[in-house]
């Protein structure tokens, strides 16, 4: 996996420390999730709160290592409480309702939640996200909210062998990175872009791509 990124990252003159790797757990056990610890995984990804909670009970601190936990997978609001006490990053915002329930219980918890907002850029009915062009709408409605800063921009590519599609959705997002970065909206930052997955995370790396989600390509189905 790291020398497949390395060799994605090198064909656009890109450093492979710059792109982080998120190990999606979904389907591994807790026997599997040390393995790739000790392999030097540093970022967990959760698609469900509970699951997250309890495997961080087996592994919080795990040879004392520093590991990093993220929510990568759609957030209930009431399922917030929980979320903002665990994650150090919530990938998948897509709501002012969820953006302000995040920000009630992280002022509760006397913390400021890291989250991306999360972007339907395929338009497809079936994926969560915000429309592309509601995006800048969403960002100046929350970016008073004390309890939460906005990191970037999170989204999942169409399901299809087409990478130039693929591709277009992933230069889409950046390029609306990019837009948002340039209207200095205050408390927001677009140091994240989280896109690619084990079926194209590559092509994802290439569009600019710094934060990719691997579950299959790392553990396996189960």
């Amino acid at each position: 996996m790291n020398q497949k990124i390395k060799e994605a990252a090198k064909r656009v003159n890109r450093e492979p420390k710059d792109i982080k790797l998120v190990a999606v757990t979904k389907t591994a056990t807790i026997e599997q999730i040390k393995e790739a610890i000790e392999a030097g995984i540093k970022i967990i990804g959760e698609n469900k709160v509970q699951e997250a909670r309890e495997k961080y009970l087996l592994l919080a601190n795990y040879n004392n290592r520093n590991i990093e936990w993220h929510l990568v997978g759609h957030l209930q609001t009431n399922k917030v409480k929980y979320a903002v006490e665990l994650f150090d990053l919530i990938h998948s915002v897509d709501s002012v309702k969820l953006a302000e329930e995040i920000d009630r219980r992280s002022r509760q918890f006397n913390k400021i939640s890291d989250i991306l907002i999360e972007v339907n850029v395929s338009g497809e009915k079936t994926k969560f996200g915000v429309k592309p062009e509601e995006v800048e709408l969403l960002l100046r409605e929350i970016s008073p909210f004390p309890g939460i800063k906005v990191r970037g921009l999170m989204t999942v590519a169409p399901l299809t062998s087409d990478k130039e599609e693929v591709r277009l959705c992933f230069r889409r997002l950046r390029e609306l990175s990019e837009k948002m970065v340039s209207l200095s909206i205050e408390n927001i930052e677009m140091e994240y872009l989280s896109m690619g997955m084990t079926d194209d995370f590559e092509v994802a790396i290439e569009e600019g791509s710094n934060l990719i989600r691997i579950g299959r390509g790392i553990f396996g189905t189960s």
